[in-house]
């Protein structure tokens, strides 16, 4: 069965003149510098007869919030919108679940944290669209390469949720060297609360007492992060 597409007034893709159709600016100009709606018009573009991808790529975005709202949509969700349909809404979320293995997958040497940017890149993708706060650990060993990097607890920081001593039985289990600790406000807005710089204080005590560093701990938003090592709150 064929799936539901944009009215047929919309504008189609071969009316576009070369230089402004997705596909043919992806080859021109690289993937890095198409748009999202480019990117994502390339994804629901069906054939010479859709409807125009790019309108639809529009609605998609302006709908959802964005990207980020747009990868935690469900499949029924978007299939509730006109010109999406059950294939088209898998292969949506197909691509999302691809880009966030590809942002974590281990090569064969494992990612070595020399900055607070390179601990983000590795995690943000995944947490800056969680709608409940999770706290994950970055374990390393003693060159700061990741070992592993589980989830440590879900809930917010000044619950009962979050059991320092978890932290640390996964550190001790995997023999790190050392950690860092990232969770993400689901606000999108990264800036630490009192109970975050609380807790990470903690932390870096219990660290001391285990031997295992706690090197920094992230707060992660939409799309931006916040490092309390680089604002001086990890305590002494």
């Amino acid at each position: 069965m064929r799936e539901n597409t944009a009215g047929e007034s919309a504008l189609r893709i071969g009316d576009l003149p070369a230089t402004e159709r997705p596909r043919e600016r992806f080859l021109q100009v690289g993937p890095a510098a198409s748009s999202q709606r480019e990117l994502l018009a390339i994804l629901l573009r069906t054939g010479a007869g859709a409807g125009s991808a790019l309108s639809l790529a529009d609605d998609l975005l302006a709908r959802f919030g964005g990207l980020a709202g747009l990868a935690r949509t469900p499949v029924n969700e978007l299939t509730s919108v006109h010109g999406i349909g059950p294939v088209k809404a898998i292969e949506i979320k197909a691509a999302f679940e691809l880009g966030k293995r590809a942002a974590t997958a281990t090569p064969e040497e494992r990612p070595q944290i020399r900055t607070p940017g390179d601990a983000a890149q590795l995690l943000m993708y995944d947490m800056g669209v969680l709608e409940q706060e999770e706290v994950r650990a970055l374990l390393l060993d003693t060159r700061n390469r990741v070992l592993a990097a589980p989830m440590i607890c879900r809930g917010s920081l000044n619950s009962a949720s979050l059991r320092i001593a978890d932290l640390f039985k996964e550190a001790i289990r995997t023999n790190a060297a050392a950690v860092v600790v990232a969770h993400n406000h689901p606000s999108g807005d990264p800036s630490p609360s009192q109970d975050d710089i609380h807790v990470t204080r903690e932390m870096v005590k219990a660290g001391k007492i285990l031997e295992i560093d706690v090197l920094d701990h992230l707060v992660i938003g939409h799309n931006r992060f916040v490092s309390l090592k680089e604002k001086g709150l990890m305590g002494g």
